[in-house]
């Protein structure tokens, strides 16, 4: 099942004659796809290279994980590479509300370290290990700490750029060790795994059993499939945005500049989402909250209505303004710059 699943979704990526960056961390569902990918890199024509991060997060043990997980490749005759990153530095800094978790500073880092190993390995894909329950993990821990659709649509099977492949997103963790069981795998366990401070090891190890217990033994799939439907609906709905913004939005050296007429036509769903993706332009998409967009909204919706001496100070020293036939979001530090929209060049003053 592992093999099918695994061959299915690499023919849906279209990936072969090709070098991959398998993620292992040295835990079972890494090891799992290791071997999987192994038995079909003849057939697919893969080239594998094993990468693993150590967070140095639990002194000896993130050692003999490294050890272990060297020796791993070796035995298999497979190229290894492995990198040593720090989470805290990513935590230190900047306001407390912004700071990342110690979980997605981790996150955050081993991603990074992934991306600059495949880089250097020339690898076309980073492949992970993620499945059924990390994905129905994900979009229940977004739930409850609140989000929008676009949250519930959790990973996909191949992101965005194409560089990160999930192959085992639809497969579950029992399937997992059933494969492990029956290969006779070895592989590290992580104690931390267990440790009931972390959000997402008691929503693993107690919520979720307890819900499926309670209320739907297929729980961890129905989150899952909610997750792919709100995926497709997403990405259709953005494909909206896109054709919308080459019409409302403009980057330049000034800033972000955005139509100033039409804003209150629009349906709710599209102004935000058009809003949204002015902000990420600039910037500030981790630290703009509902009230920051609400704030937006309304002064974009007073169209030429808005007076030239109101401002809307945001985060991160940025302000949206209006300068004659545009609006602008500019960054700090800004005294005089000339962009374009349309049409009209119009300067920009404090």
């Amino acid at each position: 099942m592992i093999d099918e699943a695994l061959r299915e979704a690499l023919e849906a990526a279209g990936v072969s004659d090709s070098r991959l960056l398998v993620a292992v961390s040295g835990g079972r569902d890494s090891v799992v796809l290791l071997d999987g990918l192994q038995r079909l890199a003849p057939e697919r024509r893969l080239e594998l290279v094993v990468g693993h991060v150590d967070h140095g997060l639990r002194g000896d043990e993130s050692s003999a994980d490294r050890a272990f997980v060297e020796g791993l490749a070796a035995e298999r005759g497979l190229p290894a590479i492995a990198r040593r990153v720090d989470p805290e530095t990513a935590r230190r800094g900047g306001a407390s509300r912004s700071r990342p978790s110690l979980e997605e500073a981790a996150r955050g880092v081993r991603r990074a370290a992934l991306e600059a190993m495949a880089d250097a390995q020339g690898a076309r894909s980073i492949v992970t290990a993620h499945h059924l329950g990390d994905q129905a993990e994900t979009v229940l821990l977004r739930f409850l700490r609140g989000t929008g659709p676009d949250g519930l649509a959790a990973m996909a099977p191949v992101d965005a750029t194409g560089r990160w492949l999930r192959p085992l997103l639809g497969t579950t963790p029992e399937e997992i060790a059933d494969a492990a069981r029956a290969r006779g795998l070895r592989w590290r366990e992580d104690a931390s795994n267990r440790d009931r401070r972390f959000t997402r090891n008691r929503l693993r190890h107690d919520w979720l059993p307890g819900l499926a217990d309670a209320f739907n033994p297929q729980l961890l799939r129905n989150l899952a499939d909610l997750a792919e439907a709100q995926r497709k609906d997403r990405e259709w709905i953005e494909a909206l945005v896109v054709e919308a913004a080459k019409e409302r939005i403009e980057v330049g050296p000034d800033g972000v500049r955005m139509a100033i007429d039409g804003w209150d036509a629009l349906p709710e769903a599209l102004a935000r989402r058009l809003a949204r993706r002015a902000m990420r332009e600039a910037g500030l998409e981790r630290d703009v909250r509902r009230v920051h967009l609400e704030r937006i909204l309304d002064f974009l919706r007073r169209g030429r209505r808005a007076g030239r001496d109101l401002r809307i100070e945001l985060p991160g020293g940025r302000v949206l303004s209006r300068v004659d036939d545009a609006f602008l979001l500019a960054g700090p530090g800004e005294r005089e710059r000339v962009g374009r929209f349309g049409n009209a060049t119009v300067p920009l003053r404090d």
